[in-house]
């Protein structure tokens, strides 16, 4: 089944979300057509602030 919806954004900033957890987040408040996205990922992710990343949304069967 192709993708539904693909963002590509910049990660703004990581948050704690939990033991073993953070947040990859991106809330451009400067840009009124900017997709926000909070995910939770396993800590040791390697992901930084500034990195650009894909987000894909597809509806399984």
């Amino acid at each position: 089944m192709p993708p539904h919806l693909q963002i590509t954004a910049t990660i703004d900033f990581i948050a704690q979300a939990g033991p073993g957890r953070e947040c990859l987040m991106a809330q451009d408040h400067a840009a009124a057509n900017a997709f926000w996205f909070n995910i939770d990922v396993p800590e040791g992710h390697g992901f930084r602030p500034g990195d650009r990343v894909r987000v894909t949304v597809e509806r399984l069967p």
